[in-house]
């Protein structure tokens, strides 16, 4: 029977055989995935043990490495662009902790040129903390599919993960970019034009401020951050003329102080159309025109609008080091330097390394290299510090022996 053929008794076999029967499994674990709720991750995992290859000591590394890169990560701001390289017959994984604020999008991308073949899991996990480890998975990737989109439900801070599978490495890219899940609100203007945030205390301190106020020329359009069903269209005491748009994220937009509204209820607007243009109805009389706009979800009243709209103006810094210690290693170069946790060179102190100390190099980014320690930690060093040796220092000969040969 065709499902006898996906579940042979498998002999132990060594680790090339084993492989090669992998493959053959492929093609039944195809069919079942329609049916089939765990991730990629998980599936790859229990192919490896109806192969035999469960309790290998190279899966048990890689098990290993992959909560390694789980474990204290390195910190990243968006957008994060790295070179990687990491070795083929010693398991490795790539950690990246950012903080994301809901109403923001994040996308992590692998790339590998010219490389069809190669599985890369990559998943998203929440970290209770800025220092924490990951808690739980909240996102991964699809088969085959080298990249996860990730729209958080609460502000905290993520761990990105990827890492490709068992005996493939070498050199590949990741990149992660946030960016807000709404076009900005006021036609033609950006969040300088916002002078009054979230919390803001109003009427002498007796409310507080449930949205954002973006400042422009009387008449200015006022555009649908997304597209959606016009909810209402009306007025009111404190917002004056008024719309409330439901929108395809499950968000209700609002949008007050309108000179005039420009849809009616129940029509029903794509990105970038007409609500209305900016005045100063209602409580707003007697300040120059602008748009208060907010955000409201079902069950939880307003939220705050600004992460949903804020759009990051930095940019990718240049890379500004010797690519070719990418996955090999290296060895401090100067009295003494620093392993940060972050590519910044205020960022917090990882380890203080010696001269003559070893590390290997991972990757990449900016003037900085990912350095892996002995303990399987990972951080940033300045590319300044580093230089490069065949092999690292074995203990006892010279520095204090970082990382150790293979």
């Amino acid at each position: 029977m065709a499902t006898a053929s996906c579940q042979p008794i498998l002999p132990r076999f060594g680790t090339g055989a084993a492989l090669a029967c992998l493959l053959a499994l492929a093609g039944c674990d195809q069919a079942r995935e329609l049916v089939d709720s765990r991730t990629p991750r998980e599936r790859y995992l229990d192919g490896l043990y109806r192969a035999g290859l469960g309790d290998n000591a190279l899966a048990r590394d890689w098990l290993a490495a992959g909560a390694q890169a789980l474990t204290d990560p390195p910190t990243v701001t968006s957008p994060h662009h790295e070179e990687v390289s990491l070795p083929t017959s010693d398991p490795a994984a790539i950690g990246l902790r950012i903080e994301l604020r809901r109403g923001q999008l994040a996308r992590f991308d692998v790339g590998l040129p010219g490389d069809t073949a190669t599985a890369i899991f990559l998943d998203v996990w929440l970290a209770e903390g800025a220092r924490d480890s990951a808690a739980r998975a909240v996102a991964e990737s699809k088969r085959g599919e080298r990249w996860v989109a990730f729209e958080p439900r609460a502000d905290g801070w993520y761990i990105f993960r990827a890492q490709p599978e068992l005996l493939r490495g070498g050199r590949f890219s990741v990149s992660l970019a946030v960016a807000p899940t709404l076009a900005f609100p006021v036609s033609g203007y950006g969040e300088r034009a916002i002078m009054s945030r979230w919390g803001a205390p109003r009427d002498g301190g007796r409310r507080r401020h449930e949205g954002i106020d973006i400042f422009a020329p009387r008449g200015t359009p006022v555009i649908a951050g997304a597209g959606g069903e016009v909810a209402e269209v009306g007025e009111n005491e404190l917002g004056g003329l008024v719309v409330w748009l439901r929108d395809e994220f499950g968000n209700t937009q609002y949008f007050a102080h309108l000179l005039s509204q420009r849809v009616v209820e129940g029509q029903v607007v794509v990105q970038g159309d007409t609500i209305g243009l900016v005045g100063n109805t209602g409580n707003a009389r007697t300040t120059p025109p602008h748009l208060h706009f907010g955000i409201y979800r079902r069950g939880e009243g307003a939220v705050d609008p600004y992460w949903f709209v804020h759009r990051s103006g930095k940019s990718i810094p240049r890379l500004a080091v010797d690519t070719t210690l990418l996955g090999g290693f290296a060895r401090v170069r100067v009295v003494s330097a620093v392993a940060r946790r972050a590519p910044f060179q205020r960022a917090d102190t990882l380890r203080r390394l010696n001269r003559a100390d070893s590390v290997r190099v991972l990757g990449a980014t900016g003037g900085w290299f990912r350095v892996q320690l002995g303990d399987g930690s990972q951080g940033f060093l300045a590319a300044g510090s580093a230089e490069r040796i065949s092999e690292p220092e074995r203990p006892g000969t010279r520095g204090t022996g970082v990382v150790s040969a293979p």
